[in-house]
């Protein structure tokens, strides 16, 4: 049974086509995937589907009727959920209160909420996607990100008598916050949708997932539709020449430089942890560890973000004096993991938002700014990230996924950093930015640079760093070259107690 058909949507901002021809079908108990690079139309597709924006052309059907779908209202009323990549939730509020946002609480005698009854119906609503341990009076503040994506799941479980039963679910990007065991929660509850016979389409970058987890991909390119293919006649290589319009010989560029000797980077004792690592010039370090690990911690602390027992000593012997200003002085960058709540400042520019921490490199007389050698700098970044933008004066908000996350690449390099500190850099990033930024990196530790990174996908970390710590709060417990590692082996470290690690390595 087929639950939506989607036939030659086409929408235009100002002129410009964002979709030309984007055409899918959703069955019944199918987890269909919709894969593109940033720009590939999937975003204008999703808020169409919603009710968000209107089409220009082309039909949608829901079951055999047509449907225009006229507001994310009328998107509710005839079945359709959707979970963003950012949530809609309120942190300050109870996981029940979250369930009923937008709905009328229930009453007794028509004016006191009735908190047993909502309690009951926000515990029926998580037992159905078979999500157990949440209790429905917790805050959503206190749950992690992925507990919080499946409560934000479970409201279309409440009964609901103005609404069709849901059958179309939408997710984007749901994995990109999360940690590997949390992926894995969520996909067990997709499966449990799927043998409902409910359809889910399912909008992420990440590849390893959809051969995994989905029946079907469309993929998207340029607007249109380039090609639905079954998983179980398809590979990953195939989808990525079906989304960039050529094969993708490597997925990670190769090391042209050999490691120098020479150390880069000395940590000793850093945190109530006691974390230490030596750092070698030229150097990629990937940090390991299951959600909660203390990677993106330890990048903070080294960022100067709170005060910290621990000597960080760069290799030329200046001494790190745990302030942001100081670090971005002294020689470090960062990329943070939320670039739109932690890295950018949306409304601004390229340029403002690329020499952020530098304006000293731009001062004029000590009070202005000297804004044509600002935007020739920025130029230059632009041309060194591969920036696809119209120049330095494009507002950020303007631009893809991809190309903001390059804006934040951009302002790290201005300053020309030893060390590099990049928590999840490629996360929510396609196919073809992932390998840029990985180029990048290679070019940048060709020159001596060193990075610290963190990601949640295991093979990235394998393909792109020299070496991994496996961290387990906040404490190394392993240490291993990337050399002939795989990802089971290296998820095996991740899981296992400090002490059986230890044992181990012993």
């Amino acid at each position: 049974m087929t639950l939506l058909i989607v036939k030659g949507i086409a929408k235009c901002y100002a002129g410009v086509p964002a979709l030309k021809d984007a055409t899918l079908d959703l069955k019944a108990g199918e987890i269909h995937a919709l894969v593109g690079e940033n720009g590939a139309g999937k975003s204008t597709l999703i808020k169409i589907l919603a009710g968000v924006t209107s089409s220009d052309g082309g039909i949608i059907r829901l079951g055999s009727e047509p449907a225009k779908i006229a507001s994310p209202a009328d998107a509710h009323r005839r079945g359709l959920r959707f979970v963003h990549q950012e949530l809609n939730i309120v942190p300050q509020l109870s996981v029940a209160e979250n369930l009923v946002l937008g709905r009328d609480y229930p009453r007794r005698l028509g004016v006191f909420i009735d908190w047993s009854v909502l309690h009951s119906a926000s515990q029926s609503a998580l037992e159905a996607l078979s999500i157990l341990g949440i209790d429905p009076r917790t805050k959503m503040a206190r749950l992690s990100s992925g507990d919080r994506l499946l409560v934000y799941l479970a409201r279309a479980f409440l009964s609901d008598d103005h609404s069709e039963a849901p059958r179309v679910y939408v997710l984007d990007e749901p994995t990109a916050a999360l940690s590997a065991e949390e992926s894995e929660r969520l996909f067990r509850v997709l499966k449990e949708l799927k043998a409902k016979g409910c359809g889910i389409l399912y909008v992420t970058h990440r590849l390893d997932e959809v051969m995994r987890l989905c029946d079907r991909v469309t993929v998207l390119r340029d607007g249109a539709t380039q090609a639905t293919l079954a998983i179980a006649q398809t590979s990953k290589a195939g989808i990525i020449e079906q989304m960039i319009g050529r094969a993708q010989a490597k997925a990670y560029p190769r090391r042209r430089q050999p490691v120098h000797s020479e150390i880069a980077l000395t940590v000793d004792g850093l945190g109530s942890s006691g974390f230490s690592c030596a750092l070698r010039k030229g150097e990629i370090l990937g940090l390991a560890g299951l959600h909660g690990a203390g990677q993106s911690d330890i990048l903070r602390r080294l960022m100067g973000d709170g005060a910290a027992p621990g000597t960080i000593v760069l290799g030329s012997g200046r001494q790190h004096n745990r302030h942001p200003d100081d670090a971005w002085r002294q020689g470090f960058a960062y990329v943070p993991r939320e670039r739109r709540s932690e890295g950018l400042i949306l409304g601004l520019s390229v340029a403002a938002n690329a020499t952020l921490p530098h304006l000293q490199l731009f001062r004029r007389l000590r009070l202005l700014l000297d804004r044509k050698t600002e935007r020739a700098r920025v130029t230059q970044l632009s041309t060194q990230v591969r920036l696809k933008a119209t120049g330095p004066r494009q507002p950020v908000r303007q631009l893809s996924g991809g190309n903001q996350q390059k804006v934040l690449f951009a302002r790290a390099i201005c300053g020309n950093p030893a060390v590099l500190l990049l928590d999840e850099p490629t996360c929510g990033v396609d196919v073809g930015a992932r390998f840029e930024i990985y180029t990048l990196l290679r070019e940048l530790t060709d020159t001596g640079l060193s990075v610290i990174l963190t990601s949640s996908d295991l093979g990235e970390l394998i393909g792109i760093a020299d070496r991994v710590l496996v961290l387990n709060g906040g404490r190394v417990t392993a240490e291993r070259s990337t050399h002939g590692l795989t990802p089971q082996h290296l998820l095996t470290l991740c899981n296992a107690s400090p002490i059986a690690t230890a044992q181990a390595s012993s």
